[in-house]
Order: C-alpha cells, then structure tokens, then sequence
C-alpha cells in the first residue's frame, strides 16, 4: 500500500484533510511521525561514510513558475536544489536515491581544492557508490569503471567525471519521466499552483 492511500478500515470524512499533509511537502524535510520513522529505518539500513551531504540540500521554497519549469528540462531540476530535493524524494520511493547521491557527492569534489581532501573523499565516494561490495552501487559500464580504477591512483576532483554523465544520463532517461507522472511531483505542483492563487 503506497503511504498516500488510506487503509480499507480508516474512513476519512469528505474534505477532511489528513492532520499530517506534510508528507506531500515540496521538500523531503518535513518533521511528521511517517517521515521520521521512515527516515529512521533508511539511514539504519543504508549507511553512508559521506556524511557532509545533508539530508536535504537548503533551498527556498520554489515559485509555481520554477516547479513548472522543472517539467520542461532534467536540466532546470537538476539545477534547482528544491528541484534535487523534491526529485530524491522519489528516487527514494524507487530505491535509487543512491543515484542523486553520487551525483551531489561528485559535484562537491569538483568543488575541492586541499589535495589530501580530494584524496579522502574520493576514496569515500569510491567505497560507497563504485565498490562491488558496497549496497549503494550505482550501475555503470565496465569501461567507466575501468577508467576510475586507473584515476583512483592518483585521485583528483575530476576522477568521477565519466561516471556521473553516465548516472546523469541513466537518471534523466530513466528516472525522470517517471517523476513527472508522479503523484509526488503532481501534488506539489497543485499545492504551489493552490498557494500562489489564494495569495
């Protein structure tokens, strides 16, 4: 049963909203009991030694125009950081949030100057997302591996580069016109669409 739908036992009057409407949230940071718990249970089994990159990226509240805007181009959702959260979100429902995180991992070593830095957190993402033993392995060719496997000896902010094209790519053909018929992006856009005109 998909966490939207109301148990067959539970009878809820007409037009009474659900006390805990945040779990439509545009951003995955709401606070109610269902995300808590569920937050809980995905950070026990999935662990991660990148612990700089925060559960939710800081952003503002994105305009009615913006959220529109997301279904004209991955790169627009891809550039907006309430569009990141909102598009792991359901990555999340997919379990293939391991995709978004890589991709935020590879664009913060890009950002990297302090050589031992590059070194330490390139080995990090290495073992969290590019290593076979790791359960957060993101699917890549055998010649993108082959090329990091290379780069890996000497590590600099560029060494993922290939690899996270290639899950961009595998995200925006695969993932993403998934999520622009979701209920999660459909909900968001009635409730910014809902919150612009009453303003």
């Amino acid at each position: 049963m998909s966490r939207h739908e109301t148990s067959p036992t539970t009878v809820q009057p007409a037009g009474n909203h659900r006390p805990n409407a945040c779990c439509f949230c545009w951003c995955c940071c709401c606070s109610c009991s269902w995300n808590e718990d569920r937050e809980r249970a995905w950070r026990a089994s999935r662990e991660t030694k990148l612990e700089t990159i925060p559960n939710c990226e800081a952003c503002t509240k994105p305009t009615p125009e913006e959220v529109r805007g997301w279904a004209q181009s991955f790169d627009k959702l891809m550039k907006s950081p309430a569009g990141r959260n909102v598009f792991r979100e359901f990555l999340r429902t997919e379990y293939s949030e391991e995709n978004m995180l890589f991709w935020l991992a590879c664009e913060e070593l890009k950002n990297e100057c302090n050589k031992h830095t590059i070194d330490e957190k390139a080995r990090m993402i290495y073992e969290d997302y590019i290593s076979i033993l790791s359960p957060k392995e993101v699917s890549l060719d055998s010649r993108v591996r082959e090329v990091i496997n290379r780069k890996m000896q000497e590590p600099s902010s560029h060494t993922f580069d290939d690899a996270q094209l290639q899950i961009y790519t595998l995200m925006h053909r695969d993932s993403y016109p998934r999520f622009l018929n979701s209920a999660i992006y459909k909900s968001l856009l009635q409730s910014v669409s809902r919150s612009s005109s009453e303003s």
